[in-house]
């Protein structure tokens, strides 16, 4: 029986010919990765184990983006927590304000993570390096213990879902459609511990920012991992960034795939998540009219070079509603430096809009964007559950950077099509 993509990155790190779906195997890790919010309960689970020096200095990385810069007390001393472990351990790839960006974006812009590479992370969207043709999952905070510790992690094999996209998408839609798209098809747990695996000519119109949109909202659909192939536009991304060797796998012809589902990007349209579940899925034309209180643009989800671009597209020359909060928060220093030089923090800036440093922030309801009592938003974040971002009668409504940019002009969410 051949193997899909994923099964046969982890048959390679348990030093096996072949695994199958349900299986439980040993693989080794190639990066252990935690945030100021999850790597504490891991020390501390680190030391409770009697470890006293991580696997590999090289293979940790530990970034503070949750609620950093500290938005109080409490956030202070868990990223000191961390700082102070980092330090000891002589962790190679520690990030603290100045350097830091938000986690899923920075590894992959500092080469930290490639094809062929397994990555657990103490943090559910840690999903998103699929898009590199990597295996990379979200764990507990014991796991990520246990991995730096000795470097290995237990994994049960995934099922697969094939994912074939054909066609190229139109203007302003792009990755976050598309994912939306699928959640609303397949629902939040139609993917229950499988592997996405998107596959078809349709991967070869996708940006690499795209890639990364959809394999980080893997999560939300349930799976396991969500993972791309790797082609020309996986290598030149990884050339540019990385002295890594990387290693391509490609699924067998017979693999085996629990269900098959094809999206045409031509059909696509701008597609909006309703409260509260990403799976509440609605295209813009089929929207009411809804008036919004603030705006979100960033994240692990949509922080990256191509989202910055189209919201200042967007909202070049123009001005946001007065009614509108529009906070925009690149993912990392780079991104946020190149906005700079591009011009792009001054239209956002003229805009009426706030340009913020790097920070998950508002995502998850830490700091910079905390919703009131009945306040909507439109944000380009990953999860719309009750609280949250805020008040538990708040509401959030998930887009893309083209539709938050779009509706933060007018007070209402937006078609951004001409």
């Amino acid at each position: 029986m051949g193997m899909t993509m994923t099964q046969k990155i982890l048959a390679a790190h348990a030093g096996k010919s072949s695994v199958k779906a349900g299986e439980f195997i040993e693989i080794s890790l190639d990066m252990v990765l935690g945030n100021d919010i999850t790597t504490p309960v891991a020390i501390k689970e680190f030391y409770k184990m009697g470890a006293k020096k991580v696997f590999d200095p090289h293979k940790v990385s530990i970034v503070l983006d949750h609620f950093t810069p500290n938005k109080d007390i409490q956030s202070a001393e868990q990223c000191r927590a961390c700082r102070t472990f980092s330090g000891e351990q002589e962790i190679k790839h520690f990030y603290d304000v100045g350097q830091m960006g938000i986690e899923h974006a920075l590894l992959p812009e500092k080469g930290i993570v490639a094809a062929g590479e397994t990555i657990i992370g103490a943090d559910s969207h840690t999903c998103t390096y699929g898009a590199l043709g990597a295996f990379s999952t979200g764990v507990g905070s014991t796991d990520m213990a246990a991995g730096m510790a000795i470097g290995k992690a237990w994994i049960k094999v995934p099922d697969a879902i094939k994912v074939e996209l054909t066609g190229k998408c139109n203007p302003y839609v792009g990755g976050k459609d598309i994912i939306l798209h699928l959640i609303g098809e397949i629902g939040v747990d139609g993917a229950l511990y499988q592997s996405l695996e998107f596959v078809g000519e349709g991967v070869a119109s996708l940006s690499m920012d795209d890639r990364f949109t959809i394999a980080n909202m893997a999560i939300e659909a349930g799976a396991k991992n969500g993972i791309f192939p790797v082609d020309e536009k996986t290598i030149d991304y990884m050339q540019d960034r990385t002295s890594k060797r990387w290693t391509v796998y490609e699924a067998d012809k017979d693999a085996k795939y629990q269900t098959s589902i094809h999206i045409d990007l031509n059909k696509l349209k701008p597609t909006i998540a309703l409260p509260h579940l990403p799976s509440n899925t609605r295209t813009i034309d089929l929207m009411d009219t809804i008036k919004i209180d603030q705006v979100v643009i960033g994240s692990c989800t949509n922080g990256r070079i191509e989202d910055m671009r189209i919201a200042a597209e967007i909202l070049k020359g123009k001005k946001v509603s007065p009614h509108v909060r529009t906070i925009i928060i690149p993912a990392t220093q780079e991104i946020s430096l190149q906005c700079i030089r591009n011009g792009w923090a001054e239209i956002f800036i003229e805009s009426g809009a706030i340009f913020s440093t790097p920070t998950c922030g508002p995502c998850l309801g830490g700091h910079m964007g905390i919703l009131g009592a009945g306040e909507r938003a439109v944000t380009t974040t990953n999860r719309n559950f009750v609280g949250r971002m805020g008040h538990v009668t708040s509401e959030i409504y998930l887009a893309s950077p083209a539709v938050a940019a779009a509706s933060a002009l007018t007070g209402f969410i937006t078609d951004p099509r001409p």
